[in-house]
């Protein structure tokens, strides 16, 4: 045995009566083992391994093209912060659990450290290289790091929609996302069926693939606005989120929206909270709508409309899809899952008195 009492491929290949090279063949390619080594032979090898318990250098694997069976995670945001946990927990529940069922391990990649800036996924120490490919979560990419990883040959998949590299023809990107365009226009749909026309939006509506894609689904509704008679009306959009409760409401009151659709939970909580002190009801007086469940440690006891995220479900497949990558080199896809809505208790229906008094 090797010093400090480590197995190494030449003591398995002791035990079996063979070459070393005939151990690495096995270890490393089991096809090309199968058609050049005898059978027999196959079995020794293995049986050593069997009893001995030896467990391959993942780098000396890797050095000879083999796989580690380790998958990197890597986020742009920490992922385990009070503020941002309960978003990238269902992320991670779905990627270690495919993983598992994939037979692979996770290394959780964490980039640059805190005093050095944003989070690089190409950091001068980063470890990329010791996974055979990384599932990469994150609100925002750093576009230049996604186009060098498109350009390159390592394995990846993303967690949510993303651009093309170049614009809309240029390299595709590999991304499991969530429909937030159809999604967001239902929601709308939802509030113009129980009469709502006049319209509050709280959210950017540039920035980040699942912001654009948000305002692009409530905005879609609104093509008809100006020739249909009661047409809906834009009443008020606030591009800021994280403002403060009472400001925002009485911008909404004032501009006569009935409805207004958040793309935080966090700021339809306080707004919801500040509504009910002024003695508001919700939603006899304002309608709220959140366009996706963001669960969040900071919880008000209101069950608000909204559409349920797939994110356990898009970890899964972009995991799938990652081993896919890795194992038949495949290219990867684009693919977005339907999010369902969640009725809620916060949505009411507009009566005509009130329609008139706006």
């Amino acid at each position: 045995m090797a010093k400090g009492g480590r197995l190494t491929q030449r003591d398995i290949a002791r035990i079996a009566g063979v070459s070393q090279a005939t151990v690495s063949l096995v270890l490393n390619d089991a096809k090309a083992a199968a058609g050049r080594i005898p059978d027999e032979t196959r079995e020794r090898v293995q049986k050593a391994i069997r009893e001995t318990g030896y467990v391959a250098d993942p780098i000396a694997r890797r050095m000879a093209k083999g796989l580690n069976r380790i998958l990197g995670v890597f986020t742009y945001e920490p992922a385990f912060p009070s503020a941002q946990a309960d978003f990238f927990a269902p992320f991670l529940f779905g990627i270690e659990e495919t993983a598992q069922t994939l037979g692979y391990d996770l290394l959780l990649l964490t980039g640059a450290p805190a005093n050095r800036g944003k989070r690089k996924i190409f950091d001068e120490n980063n470890r990329l290289r010791l996974a055979d490919g990384c599932v990469i979560l994150g609100r925002e990419f750093d576009r230049a790091e996604l186009k060098r990883l498109v350009a390159g040959d390592y394995p990846f998949v993303a967690v949510g929609r993303r651009d093309p590299i170049g614009g809309p023809t240029g390299a595709p990107v590999p991304y499991v996302g969530a429909d937030y365009v159809a999604a967001t226009a239902e929601m709308v749909r939802r509030a113009k069926a129980r009469g709502h026309t006049k319209l509050a939006y709280v959210g950017p509506s540039k920035g980040a693939e699942s912001s654009v894609d948000r305002w692009e689904g409530f905005a879609s509704e609104f093509a008809d606005a100006e020739t249909a008679p009661g047409g809906t009306e834009l009443a008020l959009h606030i591009p800021e989120v994280g403002g403060k409760a009472l400001p925002m409401l009485e911008a909404i009151r004032a501009s006569g929206a009935t409805v207004v659709f958040f793309t935080e939970m966090a700021d339809a909580v306080i707004v919801d909270a500040a509504a009910r002190s002024q003695n508001l009801a919700v939603p006899g007086d304002l309608s709220i709508v959140v366009l996706g469940s963001h669960l969040r440690p900071m919880q008000s006891g209101t069950r608000f409309t909204t559409f349920s995220v797939p994110r356990e479900e898009m970890a899964r497949r972009a995991t799938q899809m990652l081993c896919e990558r890795i194992e038949a080199g495949s290219a990867g896809d684009q693919l977005v899952l339907p999010c369902e809505p969640v009725e809620g208790d916060t949505l009411g229906a507009i009566h005509p008195s009130d329609r008139l008094d706006t």
